[in-house]
């Protein structure tokens, strides 16, 4: 077929390839004109009045040529004959054929094919889309710039391809429509207008297999992709969509188009570092192939496949050897069909029937094992035939299973179906056209036998039909079909054969209510049991992910929240602190009440202060029945017997004041307790005060000519004291009007208790009311040391003096053992410095009285030791 063409013109000759847009500028100036150059590529052909080109992978790789720039190239030889892509090519011609003989559509035009191999490589492509673009090789006139007019594509089948095609021939406004390039970047109409296809761009796709990712909590994801636009675009798009829910891809490695076994065991040595265990592969069946076949070979087990539909339904890559390394695979594949009579048609073949058809030998060939030519070779010298049967043409192609004629798994093959329709309704409505009616500017119709390329595709935009099978065809605005996925499921049956079982679909059209739908129960996946693939593994509640310096954000490691704040949900990014008056649990998941922490009755401490406060009260009754009982006694009559007995009934008032720090603290019992504290302490300390000034009065009573005892009578005696006392009560009613003590919860003492305690209120009322004690404990203390050594019988200035030291010494050693002591002991110390003041004077003023009395009475008269 042409591709070069020298023309020599007026001005200085040149070799070139003249576009058609040129022919009418050049056309005047040329003088001859030759082809300068061929490509003998593999075709198909039918004539016909319409003549639709079809491209198709027909072999798997194009060999490599040996370029040494001193001899022109030779034709370039393909090999890997593809039984799948042949059915293809075939399908295309079983749909001329129905067209043909379907008396409504097309009625008395004959459509034609030329079917060309593309090897799979864009270099192909190129060659047989220059070569239905070439001029017409029986210009015997030597017009090269004739040109065919009705030029229209079917094709190709890998994106590369195709864009390239698409951009070669985008000037000529050729109209193509692929049937497999599904690369996102194929409907931007603004570089490839003339470009259509029956198959869902990969944007779709994508966005499937990222809900499936989605669907199955995946977040750790390897990818590979086959080094060209299908693979690189479908891999970009499944990237950029998987990132925006979190998933992070731990791998991403390119298949070569060129085979490399060195770079093959790169991308498996990176498999099986990987922690990874579901790989996505954007990738051509005959780019993942050697992939496939090494990992097989490696024995590398374990992995989730998803596949793209380039390669999910291949037959080639579904078989028993590769399992189980692909066992399990899922992915999505395009819409199965059955197309009636195909599979009659394809077992029709025969190469007898058409000898000039080199492919329908090869395919006999690769079938059946034979050749119809059989070679030789030299061995020491000699000539021998490399032993191999030879092909006798009578073989039946049903006699075994093939792919080529497994119709149970029509995919692709619809796509092109659905194609070749397309074109012929197009063709219809261009048929069909009324004068007047047409939508170009002369208001005529196009010439169905010599029609402009650009007429058509507007037609093509426009087409809209139901196919035989029933689907509604038509095209976007991007020239792209409605976005379907069947999703497919590797399972293997009992003959040892994988079989492409539907689990569910994915609708890509706009409104479609549920766009992916999944059968989980029908999956059979590889290990038995749906793969977990994360980096790491999720975090509990009760801890927070930390990221790990250096990669990606799926990896992490599990940290603690801290005391005091929670998490409730799985993979919580930050710890939430609790309220104030909770705290967290030991598993760090909720927050629970603290604890409430007050001194109790109950609790070992509390019940040995009760006791100790009960038992201080009991004894100060016990004394006093002591005391009453002998009240005529001179030890209890020469110590004022009035203000003893008021002392003991302050100092029972004491032991029992204690009670009322224990318990839960109210408002009520904190204004008591530090009420009742300081009424009962001044009213015993006034006791004693009194007793004091009694004894030093005593002893000047006895002057000659004293007449102090009228100042001290039992009245004045009793009214001295209620006088102090009338002090402290007003301090404290001062206290509890301005600012009385409350009931508080400490929530700063401890991070997982509440210190329930009384709030002071006014401080300086406080103070106030501890000052007043300490200077009336401070004066009891000074006059009953000066009459510590006044000469009497029962002085009792010495016991007050004692006891009154006793009682400093316990309040001052209660200042830092008060402030040091944390939470309900600070109570408890308080209570032990009332319960040890108590005692002090219980037992330093009463004890020797008492003893004297009980055990030895002969000392309480008046004449001992007179």
């Amino acid at each position: 077929k042409t591709f070069l063409f020298d023309c020599g013109f007026s001005h200085p000759p040149t070799s070139t390839f003249i576009p058609l847009d040129s022919r009418s500028k050049l056309g005047s100036e040329r003088s001859t004109c030759s082809y300068g150059g061929r490509f003998d590529l593999s075709e198909l052909f039918m004539k016909g009045d319409i003549i639709l080109n079809g491209l198709f992978p027909i072999h798997f790789r194009m060999n490599k040529s040996n370029l040494t720039y001193r001899l022109s190239p030779g034709s370039p030889l393909c090999d890997g004959f593809n039984l799948r892509s042949f059915r293809w090519a075939q399908t295309m011609i079983f749909a001329l054929h129905e067209i043909n003989s379907d008396l409504m559509l097309l009625p008395n035009i004959t459509l034609g094919y030329e079917i060309y191999d593309t090897c799979t490589t864009p270099a192909q492509s190129l060659r047989a889309a220059l070569t239905l673009a070439r001029h017409k090789e029986d210009a015997s006139d030597g017009n090269c710039m004739e040109t065919s007019s009705n030029s229209v594509i079917v094709g190709d089948s890998g994106s590369t391809q195709s864009i390239v095609v698409a951009k070669t021939l985008g000037p000529l406004h050729i109209p193509m429509v692929s049937y497999f390039s599904s690369c996102s970047c194929l409907s931007n109409r603004e570089e490839f207008p003339a470009f259509f296809r029956t198959i869902p761009s990969d944007t779709f796709q994508a966005r499937a297999v990222v809900r499936l990712v989605q669907r199955f909590g995946w977040t750790w994801v390897g990818s590979v992709a086959g080094d060209d636009d299908y693979g690189r675009y479908g891999t970009q798009a499944f990237t950029d969509e998987v990132k925006k829910l979190g998933v992070c891809i731990a791998f991403t490695e390119l298949i070569p188009k060129v085979y490399s076994r060195e770079r093959i065991l790169q991308i498996t040595e990176t498999i099986k570092r990987s922690t990874a265990r579901v790989i996505v592969m954007f990738a051509l069946e005959g780019d993942a192939y050697p992939l496939i076949k090494e990992v097989v070979q490696q024995n590398i087990t374990g992995h989730q496949w998803i596949a793209s539909e380039a390669w999910v339904t291949s037959s080639l890559m579904a078989t028993a050897e590769h399992l189980p390394a692909l066992d399990g695979t899922i992915g999505f594949a395009i819409p199965r069909a059955e197309i009636p009579g195909l599979r009659d048609f394809l077992l029709q073949v025969d190469p007898f029937k058409s000898p000039e058809n080199g492919l329908v030998k090869e395919l006999w060939e690769t079938m059946f094992k034979c050749s119809f030519n059989l070679k030789s070779d030299i061995v020491d010298g000699k000539s021998s035939l490399i032993p191999q049967a030879k092909c006798t043409g009578s073989e039946f192609l049903n006699s075994s299973y093939t792919i080529y004629s497994d119709v149970s798994e029509l995919r692709i093959s619809y796509n092109v179906y659905k194609a070749v329709y397309a074109f012929a309704h197009a063709l219809h409505n261009l048929y069909s056209c009324a004068n007047n009616n047409d939508p170009f500017d002369n208001k005529t119709c196009a010439n169905i036998i010599d029609f402009k390329p650009w007429q058509l595709m507007h037609y093509l935009r426009e087409v809209r039909f139901t196919s035989k099978l029933g689907e509604e065809i038509y095209f976007d605005e991007n020239g792209d079909p409605v976005a379907t996925y069947d999703l497919v499921n590797w399972q293997q049956e009992d003959a040892g054969q994988v079989s492409f079982v539907p689990v569910g679909h994915f609708n890509g059209a706009p409104n479609s209510g549920q766009d992916l739908v999944v059968n989980e129960t029908a999956i059979v996946w590889n290990g038995g049991k749906v793969p977990q693939s994360l980096c790491s593994v999720s975090c509990r509640p009760g801890t927070r992910k930390a990221a790990q310096e250096g990669r990606e954000t799926c990896c992490f490691d599990c940290v603690p929240c801290a005391e005091g704040q929670v998490t409730s949900a799985v993979d919580s990014i930050n710890c939430i602190p609790c309220p104030e008056d909770s705290w967290s649990n030991l598993q760090r998941n909720k927050c629970i009440p603290k604890e409430l922490e007050f001194l109790s009755f109950a609790e070992p401490l509390g019940l040995m202060l009760t006791t100790g406060s009960a038992l201080g009260a009991l004894s100060t009754i016990i004394v006093a029945a002591v005391l009453l009982y002998h009240r005529d006694t001179p030890i209890v009559r020469a110590n004022n017997s009035k203000l003893s007995f008021l002392l003991l009934f302050s100092l029972t008032f004491c032991f029992l004041c204690s009670l009322t720090y224990m318990g839960q603290p109210s408002t009520w019992t904190c204004m008591l307790r530090h009420t009742l504290f300081g009424v009962s302490f001044v009213l015993c300390i006034s006791c004693v005060l009194g007793k004091t000034l009694v004894v030093l009065i005593a002893f000047k009573a006895t002057l000659p000519n004293s007449n102090v005892w009228k100042w001290l009578g039992t009245l004045q005696q009793v009214l001295s004291v209620f006088s102090c006392t009338l002090i402290q009560v007003i301090i404290c009613v001062v206290w509890l009007l301005v600012s009385p003590p409350s009931a508080a919860r400490n929530v700063e003492y401890s991070s997982e208790k509440i210190l329930l305690e009384c709030n002071l209120g006014s401080v300086s009322a406080f103070c106030c009311v501890l000052g007043y004690i300490g200077f009336l404990s401070c004066m009891s203390f000074v006059l009953a040391f000066l009459a510590r050594k006044l000469p009497d019988q029962f002085n009792e200035a010495k016991l007050i003096t004692f006891s009154m030291l006793v009682f400093g010494a316990v309040w001052l050693a209660f200042i830092p053992a008060y402030v040091s002591s944390p939470g309900k002991y600070t109570v408890a110390v308080e209570i032990f410095a009332i319960l040890s003041s108590s005692f002090a004077l219980l037992i330093c003023i009463f004890a020797p009285k008492c003893y004297v009395i009980l055990l030895k009475p002969h000392k309480n008269t008046r004449n001992h030791n007179r």
